[in-house]
């Protein structure tokens, strides 16, 4: 029986709201802070730590089927389910549903339809964000998704392949993809206006961001796979890595 096939996964996140903390909670983040500028920068990232943020989509992509899908909390939603994503290119689904519903979603369709998980930077913040989300909400993860650093057989972290486990500098996601032709998936939106985006209701924008970065992954792990696969030990002389056959969708 074949391996279910890699999937790439990018999420994005926002900040809880500052008054929505304790107040010793602010009193803690903010005793560093020197003046307004840095009090108003702790408050502005917010998004990045799992304790005051949240996930608000995390997307999913196969990156040799060319199809995925999309996990978004909205709160408009009462009866979370997967749909087709209407205005998306190649074959993707959209989940709709609460921060707890979505998380619980992912765990579930990548204990039983991932192989490889593929990320850029997800053993420093995708991963250990939907850990930590998911435990502060009542979800059980269902993979380690920070397993043994020295393998890209449970999670290949693309920017851990491409610094050599931190020998060389990183750089970031959008240099790489301009490196190999690759489109960037930051034209329409970045990762700074998602909050704001979030707050004013642009739920599918965020979505086919999400989705884009997620699609530019998949790419770039197509693109890397035969170095990879040599770091690993998984290649033969003068073979081609081996490709796991189809998964369930998306």
């Amino acid at each position: 029986m074949a391996q279910p096939s890699p999937l790439a996964v990018d999420i994005e996140t926002v900040g809880i709201e500052w008054d929505e903390l304790h107040p010793e909670v602010q009193d803690y983040l903010l005793r560093r802070a020197r003046d307004d500028d840095e009090r108003q920068r702790v408050k502005d990232q917010l998004a990045l730590h799992p304790g005051t943020g949240r996930v608000v989509a995390i997307a999913l992509w196969r990156p040799y089927e060319d199809r995925g899908g999309v996990l978004v909390a909205d709160p408009s939603v009462r009866e979370p389910r997967w749909t087709p994503f209407a205005g998306v290119d190649g074959d993707a689904q959209i989940f709709r549903g609460s921060e707890r519903e979505i998380l619980a979603e992912f765990w579930r369709y990548v204990s039983q339809h991932a192989g490889t998980l593929v990320t850029f930077n997800g053993r420093s913040f995708d991963g250990p964000f939907l850990m930590i989300r998911s435990a502060i909400l009542g979800v059980t993860p269902t993979r380690n998704l920070v397993p043994y650093r020295y393998s890209f057989q449970d999670h290949c972290d693309l920017a851990e392949v491409l610094s050599f486990y931190g020998v060389r500098q990183r750089n970031s996601f959008l240099f790489w993809c301009h490196q190999f032709g690759i489109a960037s998936p930051k034209q329409a939106m970045d990762g700074s206006a998602v909050g704001a985006a979030y707050r004013e209701g642009r739920i599918d924008d965020i979505a086919r961001y999400c989705l884009a970065d997620a699609r530019a992954t998949a790419e770039l792990y197509r693109r890397l796979e035969p170095m990879i696969a040599v770091m690993d030990g998984r290649a033969a002389a003068g073979g081609e890595p081996g490709h796991p056959g189809p998964s369930a969708s998306p």
